[in-house]
């Protein structure tokens, strides 16, 4: 069975400390401003078809060119997607994120073709959305989003901000 087509248009990073990775990442890259740095907390969790304590992570979001960066430094330690990847503190790229304008029929061709849902989660503003597990494929997760003004608004505003930034503040909240 075919897995879907779509354009990826994320990759995530877990690090150790938001922080110090967002000055890392301004430093090496010249990447700025970093929008978010709060914490937030991913409910309604379901890890590997079983309810599970809520993902709490603290992210931002920083555009490089037409591609999006999330660094996500992760709070909770219970069973999540990102400690599949990264049980013991590491980090490294984590996920890339793409847009489905059919969200259960894209996640559950995924796991047709022997990518099983790692975790799925209701985000703050009611998107539901999941991690596959594409690591024997492809090394890492594939978050999917159902269609979201307001992600994609996310996903706008840190267009914005990259191209207007005065480079005077690193960390711009939400």
């Amino acid at each position: 069975m075919s897995v879907p087509s779509g354009a990826f248009i994320q990759v995530c990073h877990v690090v150790d400390n938001l922080e110090t990775a967002c000055a890392r990442y301004n430093e090496l890259f010249g990447m700025g401003p970093f929008i978010g740095g709060g914490q937030g907390v991913l409910s309604e969790h379901v890890y590997r078809g079983a309810p599970a304590e809520p993902i709490r992570i603290r992210g931002v979001f920083v555009q490089s060119g037409d591609l999006n960066i999330e660094l996500v430094e992760l709070v909770s330690t219970g069973p999540s997607a990102f400690h599949d990847m990264y049980p013991n503190g590491q980090q490294g790229i984590h996920h890339m994120a793409m847009f489905c304008e059919d969200y259960e029929g894209t996640r559950d061709r995924y796991v047709a073709a022997g990518m099983p849902v790692a975790s799925e989660f209701v985000v703050s503003f009611g998107a539901q959305i999941c991690y596959i597990d594409a690591r024997a494929t492809m090394g890492h997760m594939i978050e999917l989003y159902p269609e979201s003004e307001i992600i994609r608004g996310m996903y706008a505003r840190a267009r914005h901000e990259s191209e207007n930034w005065d480079g005077k503040q690193l960390i711009i909240p939400w």
